[in-house]
């Protein structure tokens, strides 16, 4: 039986460090009409469109009512050129559930993905409590986590500058 053009590509992928996931989304809204639009705007809009997205495609749930919403979900396929690309995406538009479809065993990450994947963490989660914060705390106390940030940033340019030096 002859491969579609679909598995070819990724098995292909996959053989270089790519990934194929299914990615779990859920939404809800008041108006019943907006919530199947906005999901195919996530998948062809915005997922399809990010860097290291090989391919996606969903199927969406049609809506059902609970209480005075109505809630819907999407399971979207999506084939990534690498783990960095996987985790990136899973920060940026949170979905519910992720299940991993392929490799169906071991996966390998280099270091180098490993350590990349790290500091996007590490920015993430920087940026994140940054927009907490300053929508929590007051203007002096944020001032003060501002210039601890500031100093942290420097630190972290002397550590990567010294890392370029020794290599």
């Amino acid at each position: 039986m002859a491969k579609s053009e679909l598995e070819r590509v990724t098995e292909e992928k996959v053989a270089k460090g790519g990934i194929l996931v299914k990615f779990y989304f859920d939404m809800q809204s008041e108006e019943k009409d907006k919530l199947q639009p906005l999901l195919v705007d996530l998948i062809n809009e915005r997922l399809l469109k990010e860097p290291g997205v090989v391919y996606c495609y969903g199927a969406i749930e049609e809506p059902i009512k609970h209480d005075k919403y109505y809630i819907t979900s999407a399971a979207v396929h999506v084939l990534f050129e690498s783990f960095r690309n996987l985790i990136i995406i899973a920060f940026k538009y949170a979905p519910i559930g992720v299940e991993i479809l392929r490799p169906q065993k071991d996966l390998h990450v280099s270091v180098w993905d490993l350590q990349s994947v790290l500091l996007d963490v590490a920015q993430f989660s920087t940026e994140y409590s940054r927009y907490i914060l300053e929508k929590v705390l007051r203007p002096e106390d944020m001032q003060a986590i501002q210039e601890n940030l500031k100093n942290r940033e420097e630190i972290g340019k002397r550590l990567i500058e010294k890392k370029e030096k020794k290599e």
